[in-house]
Order: structure tokens, then C-alpha cells, then sequence
């Protein structure tokens, strides 16, 4: 047998493996609101072929590729178990197998490693929490398609309705259109059909209501059969407590916003500091994308090396506040051409740090420049250290945090010596560290963090709502702390 007939063999092995995985996968997430992760990415409905991708993509962060031949045990190996809501990530359960001396068998050792998840220590699944989204802009659609696609038994996060306001002839079908259809991110997972009659969306068995609206203080969303849920102002158009506690009508329990909440709206960057969320908090701010993208790393580095001062410049891409063509606009510079210029503009992102990171003593300062590209950003972070360091260490560092740490659904690691900006529509994570940009000298360390200003700060402004929505589960193997 040749090279290349050896090497196909051992893909189609590996094709069947990763078919037989899906089922289970499936079913754990149905059945028992099991999401299973690798290496914090999720495999929930995903392809045979994204599923092999994903176990290859550990090489990059970890060294080795990881194989579904080794992963497949532990996958069966958990359907054996009376699991409750949780997530399990399948690369940290071969990890910590391979790292233990004890010559437990897979089945032993899984049973052991997600025992919070199972017997009397299992959350008991709840009757779901509802969710309107206020506005059904870039953000909202995103959002909307999370919301959808993590229904799972329908025990967690419902989607029931959207707030718009009228826009005339065939509005609920073209807005279905664009839920649909993206020009960056691509189509709808699933299936989508329109109600015109009721004014509902169905997306995959969802039944959500178009609500239409001019004004907060118009809805009582009881009469639409909501009851208790949290509301996600993707507008902006309101930012303090007084103007999202308008939002507070029957039917509506918390309001969280999509942009930087000003006074004393609490701004949460997951994973950071969502667990200082009082239970009694019905307003809060999921910051911004930039705020998202350099929080965690920052937190890494200051817990690491500690920070005297830092800057961050982002380059980031154009939004639709910025106008296609020169027009009049209320900031002179956005309104020139956003698609034939790099425009310079303000970020609120530095500020914004000490709110997610009070206990950060050091400055940190900011700028931005708009870029002529429709989605993902770059955040370079320029960071005064209160030790020297090695480039070696820094990066060996953010990989184990990307990998191992609290942080790892907020901060992934690429070695890719040709990543561009395009490589990382869809992100997941808060931000990207690019380990070849990265300049480290003595005291001086020079981060670049790619991020996806739309979808990864969608997925962010889905854990906030999940965690105070109570249905943020736990991850087994529980990270280092």
C-alpha cells in the first residue's frame, strides 16, 4: 500500500468515526441539554468534516493534532451516564485521562470527571426562559440565529418575539429574508417560513412573534403569552438605567444591552466579571466588541505579570453608523465614505476596562481607525509590564490560558503564520490571540487580538444572558483556576 493510499484509509476511518459521533452528540443535547464542547468549541450540530477540522485544529494550540479515534470513547462513554445540563468539553477529558497515573478505564475516569453533572450534584432542567430582542439590526439577527440554534430540548433560552417598527408592505418577510440570508456570516442554519397572518417567524420549530412598535411604553408583551423575560436592547438608542427601565414592562424581568451602558448600568464582559452580577439586577450592559476583545486578555496578562500602563489602538471594521457615500453625519469624520477610506474615530473601550476590571490600577488609553472591511477587527494592545518577560513565555502563557483557564471561551490562540482578517469571520471567542504578531521586550509586551465585532461579541452577549438567566451551565472537567 502507498503513502497516499495509507493516508486515505486513515481518513475514511476517520470519517466514519466522526458520523458515529454525531447522533450522540445530537442526542445529548436534546435529551439532556448536553452540549459537548472540544477544546471549548462547540459540536453541536456540526458537519462530519467540522468535526474532524476542529480535532486537527488542536495542533495549532496544543502541539498535536487530537484524533476522534481518541475522543470517541469518552463521547460513549458519557451515554452511559445520568447526565444533567451541562457542557463537556471532550479534549480536556483526554487531557486529564492522559495525565493521570491511576489506570482508570475511560468509563471510570469519565464518571468521575463530570460527577457534578450527574446523580444528586445535576442541575434539573428548568421550563426554559423567554427572550425578546428589541431592534433586529446586525447584532440582533446574530443573536436571533444563537438563540435558535441553542434551543436544544427547549429547556433553555427561548426566543419568543422581536420589537421593530413598521416598515410597510411584505416588512416580516424581508426581515425573515435577512435572518435568512447574511452577506458575511452566510445562511441560517435550518429552516425558515413566515406567518404573515399571525405577523410570526418560524426558524427550526421556533415560533417567534414580530412585534411592532414605536415606543417601549406601547407593549405589554403578557398579551403575547411572555412572561418573566429577559429583553435585549439591540438599538443603542437608550443607554442609562433611566432610559432601558423603560423597557421594564409586563412581561419583562432584566434588560440587557447590546453597547456601553453609561452611569451606573453595569458593564459585564463574560467571563470576566459576570460573576458580580447581583441577582436583583434587572439592567445591565454587555460593553462593547472592542471592550470584549481586550478585557480577557488584559485580565491574563495582569493576573500573569501584573500592568503599569497599557494603550490599545483598534483597527476596526466599518458599521453601519458610518455612512457608504460622504453625507452629512453627526460625527464629521464617519460621515465620509466608509467602504473608500481608514477613518478616524473615538473608542470607549479604554475607559470602559475599568469597569470590567476595577480592581486594574494601570492607564490604559485608546484610539480607532475604521478600515474599509465589512466584519472582524484587530485590537493592538501596548502593554507596560511590572516584570521583564520572554516572547516565549508570554505566548506559552495566553496558549495555556486559551486552553485550560476560566478564559478559554473568551480568548483562542492562532499560530497561523498567514492569518487574515477573514480567517476568523465566525469566531466564537471574545478575541484571537495571533501568537506571530505578538513583541515582547523586557517590560514590553505588544499583543495583536483579532476579533469578530460581530459574531464573537454576539456569542458574549449570549453567556451574559445566560448566566443571568440561570441557565448557563457548568463545563466538566471544571478549568484550572
Amino acid at each position: 500500500m502507498t503513502v497516499n493510499d495509507d493516508s486515505f484509509s486513515n481518513w475514511k476511518t476517520r470519517e466514519e468515526i466522526a458520523e458515529s459521533m454525531i447522533p450522540i452528540i445530537g442526542k445529548l443535547h436534546r435529551e439532556r441539554d448536553v452540549t459537548v464542547l472540544l477544546h471549548s468549541r462547540s459540536l453541536v450540530n456540526k458537519s462530519v468534516v467540522s468535526i474532524l477540522k476542529t480535532h486537527r485544529f488542536a495542533r495549532q494550540i496544543a502541539g498535536a493534532e487530537l484524533s476522534v479515534v481518541e475522543t470517541l470513547p469518552f463521547l460513549r462513554a458519557l451515554t452511559t451516564l445520568d447526565l444533567g445540563p451541562s457542557q463537556i468539553d471532550l479534549a480536556m477529558l483526554a487531557e486529564t485521562y492522559r495525565a493521570d497515573e491511576r489506570g482508570l478505564s475511560v468509563e471510570a475516569f469519565t464518571a468521575e470527571a463530570v460527577a457534578g453533572a450527574t446523580g444528586g450534584n445535576k442541575i434539573e432542567r428548568g421550563a426554559g426562559r423567554d427572550v425578546v430582542l428589541y431592534g433586529f439590526g446586525r447584532i440582533g439577527r446574530l443573536v436571533a440565529r444563537l438563540l435558535i440554534e441553542k434551543a436544544g430540548s427547549g429547556n433553555g433560552l427561548r426566543l419568543r418575539a422581536i420589537v421593530v417598527r413598521g416598515g410597510g408592505e411584505q416588512d416580516i418577510v424581508k426581515r425573515a429574508s435577512l435572518l435568512r440570508r447574511d452577506s458575511i456570516h452566510g445562511q441560517f442554519q435550518g429552516t425558515i417560513t413566515v406567518d404573515e397572518e399571525s405577523g410570526t417567524i418560524l426558524a427550526n420549530g421556533n415560533a417567534i412573534k414580530v412585534i411592532y412598535a414605536d415606543d417601549p411604553s406601547e407593549i405589554d408583551y403578557t398579551a403575547y403569552g411572555v412572561r418573566d423575560a429577559i429583553l435585549i436592547d439591540n438599538t443603542g438608542k437608550w443607554r442609562d438605567r433611566a432610559g432601558l427601565s423603560q423597557h421594564l414592562r409586563p412581561g419583562i424581568d432584566k434588560v440587557v444591552l447590546t453597547a456601553p451602558g453609561k452611569g451606573d448600568v453595569p458593564n459585564i464582559v463574560h467571563g470576566v466579571n459576570h460573576d458580580t452580577v447581583k441577582p436583583d439586577e434587572r439592567i445591565l450592559s454587555c460593553a462593547s466588541c472592542t471592550t470584549n476583545a481586550i478585557v480577557p486578555p488584559l485580565k491574563a496578562m495582569d493576573d500573569e505579570y501584573g500592568v503599569l500602563r497599557g494603550h490599545v489602538e483598534t483597527v476596526h471594521s466599518f458599521t453601519n453608523d458610518q455612512n457608504l457615500l460622504d453625507n452629512y453625519h453627526n460625527s464629521e469624520r464617519r460621515g465620509r465614505s466608509a467602504p473608500l477610506n481608514m477613518v478616524i474615530t473615538e473608542t470607549g473601550a479604554a475607559s470602559a476596562v475599568t469597569k470590567a476590571l476595577p480592581d486594574l490600577k494601570a492607564r490604559i488609553t485608546g484610539s480607532s481607525i475604521r478600515v474599509p472591511v465589512p466584519d472582524v477587527s484587530i485590537a493592538i494592545l501596548n502593554l507596560q509590564l511590572a516584570r521583564e518577560t520572554s516572547r516565549e513565555e508570554v505566548l506559552d502563557h495566553l496558549r495555556e490560558v486559551s486552553l485550560t483557564s476560566p478564559l478559554k471561551r473568551q480568548i483562542d490562540f492562532t499560530t497561523a503564520p498567514d492569518a487574515v482578517s477573514s480567517d476568523f469571520i465566525g469566531s466564537r471567542h471574545a478575541s484571537i490571540v495571533d501568537a506571530g504578531a505578538t513583541k515582547v521586550e523586557g517590560d514590553n509586551a505588544i499583543l495583536y487580538l483579532w476579533y469578530d465585532n460581530e459574531f464573537g461579541y454576539s456569542c458574549q452577549v449570549i453567556r451574559v444572558v445566560q448566566h443571568v438567566s440561570g441557565v448557563e451551565y457548568p463545563t466538566f472537567p471544571a478549568p484550572a483556576v
